[in-house]
Order: structure tokens, then C-alpha cells, then sequence
């Protein structure tokens, strides 16, 4: 993973060089790309060994589309192609596995788009084209870089108060730290986000469920609804009988663009999307639990703070006690934490007529309780998810350097498109 890439070489760069192991494909490629006016010689016969192999005497291209179907170990290979291919090298792979956990680990690896073959040649120009936008597009300065706040928020139980927290938390992120924000509720059928704002929903969500190829930068744009300059903010009320029938992909493209817009994003995660897709988690560095002190409560608190060790251990978790009133606890908060086995992190104080005062505003419990303690509290509970993060880049900044950052840190870099297809092909 950390081995070095070769020094760059004082030759010119291919603008795209490809390398495909059948016929079809190598024809479906070969006439993109002249479509797209570069050189049909520069499409190879051969998968990514031979790739491999090429471009360790040669220069890597700018763009290159790399044929993974008769590779054995992806991952390894992929890892072997970079130690091959200069900074900045834009890559595309394809290949024959459809496999939702192997496509989110080849993106985590720097590859920018995975297409399921059999080819098809309105996905492979759209893919090309991607790339092509990605590389003309203009790179961020590396000194002004920042770790994206990326924050699920999960309650333990119903009612527990997780959704109103959230939507808190994205208007404290936007508002008092002055970042700018998107706010992702993920409750399709019965979220409150957007009634918390007192906003219309809108189609956005509904529409990157049913086309995730369609979500770039322009459609973020579009789609979200803004609740001010810095909170955007994107939810459905999709009808009762009409089920939305996803494998988590548009989910996880939206994360993606949103690391590409936003400074900060808070998704209101139900829990039955743990169980479905589990594999979401990997987007967050953040996750905050809500709980109430209760015997119910802390039973659940267990097993998702067990969940989240064995499913999410690179996050940083925030438990967040919501709705406590002094002397009228089931149980006491050091019970409850000797039976989590660690400490709450914030203690948000139940304050009825406040909670009544936001709703009737239309405005979030955070904003109109900021002058009192519950307003404290949700300041306080900022202030541990951005010390999380400041953590995070902490520690990143002692470790070596990783594949993506190897491929020239392309998230960072590009909106991207994301899987196209293959997430389509996979339900």
C-alpha cells in the first residue's frame, strides 16, 4: 500500500491509454475514444497485469481505463498498478465481479469508477467523460485542504430525540461554526427534517434513489433545498405505499459529492439502514449515538455501540443522552454508564416548552434554545464532533501515505459520478 511511486519522468503524458482483455470490450473502448478525439492505438489488448507491466517503463497517462476481469486479487493489484502510475493518474477499471463491497474498496483505493462488464458504450463515454471533466478540472490547494466532517446520527430507540438532534446539529454546524453543510435525512417515508425547517422536501432524494447515475455536482445543486447560505438540505415524504427499493449506492454517491461541496454533512440514519447497509458506515468519521437513560435504552445502547466496534471501528462515537430530567430517571446515569461501559458524552436536559416553541416556529431546537442550557448542551456536543475530527487529522498527518493519496487524492479533486451502473446492475 505505501510503496513509493516511481520519480516522474521528463516525457509527455498520454492523455488516455486503456487496456482490455476481450475483443468487445476493446472495440467499445477503442471507438469512445475516438469519439472523444484521442489516439485508437493507445487502446491495448490486455487486462491490468499487462498494464502493470507497461507502465513500469513508461509513462502513465493522465487517464486510464484498466480491465480488471482476470484478475485474481483486485485489491492486490490494484495496489501493484500504483506503485506504476504517477500522481494524478485518473483511473477507471472494469470487470466482471458484481459486487457492491468490492466497488466501495476500489473507490477507497482512489479509483474513480468501476463499470460491470459486459461493457456498454453510453456508460463508458459517460465514465470517460467524467474523467476527462476530472482532470481539466482545477485542482485544490493542498495547504487549504480540510478533513471533511462527515456525521451519522443514530438513535438507539424511537422517540429518543435522534432526528431533532440532528437537524440541530447541521444547523450548529452551519450557523455557529460557520461551515457550510448538508443535511441528508434518510428516513424516506416518515423523516422530519425538512417539516423541522419548515421547508417542502422536494423530489431530490427520491430522484438520486431512482437514477444514482445522475448524481454529480449540478444535480447537488438542484436537488438540495436550502434552509439558508450554508445549510442545504436534501429529504423525502415518499409515498406510504411505494417502497424504495435501493442497494445503498445513491447513499453513498451523495456522501461522496457532498465531501466535494460541503465542508461539513449530518445524515439522520434509522437503524433499520444498519441492517441493510451496514456497508454506509465506512462514509462517516463521526457517529453520534442518541439514547435516553433508561433500562430499554441502555440494553440497545450495548448492542449498537457493539455494532458500530465490529462495523464502523475507524469512527470516532459521541453518545449523547437526550431528554433528561433531574429526578426523574429510570435508572441513574452512573448505572447506565456502567452498563454501556463508557461515559456520556452530552447530556441534552428535556425542556417541553421549548421543544413546543421550535416546533411552532418552524425553526430547530438548538436555535431557539442557544440563550439556555439545553442550548449549551448542543453547543457542547459540537464541540466533541469537532475535536473528533481534529483528532482525525492529527493522527493522519503521522501516517504514511495511502493508495488514494498515491493516485492524486481524486475525491478531494473531482465531483464525481460515482459507480454509474454498476450500483444499478447490482439491485
Amino acid at each position: 500500500m505505501n510503496a513509493p511511486f516511481k520519480l516522474g519522468m521528463n516525457v509527455a503524458r498520454d492523455m488516455f491509454q486503456a487496456y482490455a482483455c476481450d475483443d468487445n470490450s476493446f472495440s467499445i473502448i477503442r471507438s469512445v475514444a475516438v469519439e472523444m478525439g484521442w489516439e485508437a492505438e493507445r487502446v491495448y489488448k490486455g487486462g491490468l497485469r499487462n498494464a502493470v507491466q507497461s507502465l513500469s517503463v513508461a509513462a502513465s497517462p493522465q487517464i486510464l481505463f484498466v480491465d480488471m476481469s482476470e484478475s485474481i486479487d483486485p485489491l492486490a493489484d490494484i495496489n501493484s498498478l500504483a506503485e506504476v502510475c504517477e500522481p494524478g493518474t485518473i483511473v477507471i477499471a472494469c470487470g466482471q465481479v458484481n459486487d457492491v463491497r468490492l466497488y466501495r474498496d476500489l473507490l477507497a483505493s482512489g479509483i474513480q469508477d468501476y463499470l460491470l462488464k459486459p461493457l456498454n458504450t453510453d456508460h463508458v463515454r459517460d465514465a470517460l467523460s467524467a474523467a476527462q471533466a476530472a482532470f481539466l478540472a482545477p485542482r485544490q490547494d493542498s495547504g487549504e485542504a480540510h478533513t471533511h466532517v462527515a456525521t451519522a446520527v443514530i438513535g438507539v430507540r424511537g422517540g429518543v430525540g435522534a432526528s431533532t438532534f440532528a437537524t440541530s446539529l447541521a444547523w450548529l454546524l452551519s450557523e455557529q461554526s460557520d461551515r457550510t453543510t448538508a443535511f441528508l435525512d434518510l428516513d424516506l417515508h416518515f423523516g422530519t427534517g425538512a417539516l423541522t425547517l419548515d421547508l417542502e422536501p422536494g423530489r431530490g432524494l427520491i430522484d438520486a434513489i431512482e437514477n444514482p447515475s445522475r448524481i454529480d455536482g449540478l444535480f447537488i445543486e438542484r436537488a438540495m433545498v436550502r434552509a439558508s447560505d450554508k445549510l442545504a438540505i436534501l429529504s423525502a415524504e415518499a409515498p406510504i405505499h411505494q417502497p424504495m427499493l435501493t442497494d445503498g449506492g445513491a447513499f453513498h454517491q451523495l456522501e461522496e459529492e457532498f465531501r466535494n461541496v460541503f465542508e461539513c454533512s449530518v445524515v439522520d440514519m434509522p437503524r433499520h439502514m444498519l441492517i441493510q447497509f451496514p456497508q454506509l458506515m465506512a462514509d462517516f468519521n463521526v457517529v453520534v449515538v442518541v439514547t435516553e437513560i433508561t433500562l430499554a435504552a441502555a440494553r440497545d445502547t450495548i448492542r449498537l455501540l457493539s455494532w458500530l466496534r465490529a462495523n464502523a471501528p475507524h469512527a470516532k462515537v459521541v453518545v449523547v443522552a437526550d431528554k433528561a430530567q433531574t429526578n426523574a430517571l429510570e435508572i441513574s446515569r452512573k448505572d447506565f454508564e456502567q452498563s454501556i461501559e463508557r461515559k456520556i458524552d452530552v447530556v441534552l436536559p428535556y425542556d417541553m416548552r421549548l421543544a413546543a416553541q421550535a416546533a411552532k416556529l418552524g425553526k430547530p431546537l438548538a436555535e431557539v434554545a442557544k440563550n439556555s442550557k439545553l442550548g449549551q448542551a448542543y453547543a457542547s456536543a459540537v464541540g466533541h464532533i469537532l475535536d473528533a475530527v481534529d483528532d482525525e487529522e492529527g493522527m493522519a498527518s503521522k501516517k504514511g501515505g495511502s493508495l488514494m493519496a498515491k493516485l492524486g487524492d481524486l475525491k478531494g479533486m473531482i465531483p464525481k459520478r460515482g459507480d454509474k451502473k454498476a450500483q444499478q446492475d447490482a439491485n
